[in-house]
């Protein structure tokens, strides 16, 4: 099978992991808490294999881009919580359901849009150089999205932990793969290990996506009861 293949095909591979998922947790529903903290490790080597593959000394150029940074600023700090702000107008009058919706369209993860915008042939030199950037105005501009759009008794507490959890996240593989980057760079025979690694995102992003959803599938279930 050729690489283009497997990543033309990704996304049966993503309805199948869902389903492998699915019947995971219906057949062992006592294995959720190991799979949810087994999560996290997948998930850095995921970043690491796509972190690879971005030419880092290219990051520079991308901050240059103005025209970029401001657009996806705005795009994600003034023009989508207005779009949020209108959606959750036709939501049922539930606090707990429009916090979660909130939270889900007003924090995205940054983790993942990095590896989505490689697996889609974006540039994902300038995913990484906005990704810090993104985490940052998360933090600062939550809580004033949650007071502006939510009626609720809401606790912020443990939310920046969450997303400096999140920034250790990309920051351990980041790190790695520069100093895998350096280490190839050295001797160019080493960059066949670049391209046996450009194999493994999709398989990964597969395995995250069947441990979320063998993980968090009644919690999602709890919601809709």
């Amino acid at each position: 099978m050729l690489r283009i293949t497997l990543e033309r095909q990704q996304v049966w591979i993503y309805i199948v992991a869902i389903f492998c998922g699915l019947l995971i947790r219906h057949q062992w529903p006592g294995i959720a808490p190991f799979l949810e903290k087994l999560l996290w490790p997948v998930l850095i080597v995921l970043l690491y294999t796509t972190f690879v593959q971005v030419p880092l000394l290219h990051l520079r150029d991308a901050f240059r881009d103005r025209r970029f940074i401001s657009a996806a600023l705005l795009g994600n700090f003034v023009l989508l919580p207005l779009l949020v702000w209108g959606l959750i107008q036709f939501l049922p009058d539930q606090p707990s359901l429009r916090l979660g919706v909130l939270l889900v369209l007003l924090v995205p993860c940054t983790d993942w849009f990095i590896t989505f915008t490689q697996l889609g042939r974006g540039s994902s030199a300038h995913a990484l150089a906005l990704a810090p950037v993104i985490l940052l105005l998360q933090l600062v501009l939550l809580p004033g999205y949650l007071w502006w759009m939510s009626d609720a008794d809401l606790s912020l507490q443990g939310m920046p932990q969450s997303l400096l959890a999140a920034l250790f996240i990309i920051l351990i593989p980041l790190i790695g793969a520069a100093i895998s980057e350096r280490w190839m760079e050295a001797k160019p025979a080493r960059l066949i290990w670049r391209e046996g690694l450009a194999w493994w995102p999709v398989p990964l992003l597969a395995l995250v996506i069947l441990l979320i959803t063998a993980s968090q599938a009644a919690s999602v279930q709890q919601v809709f009861s």
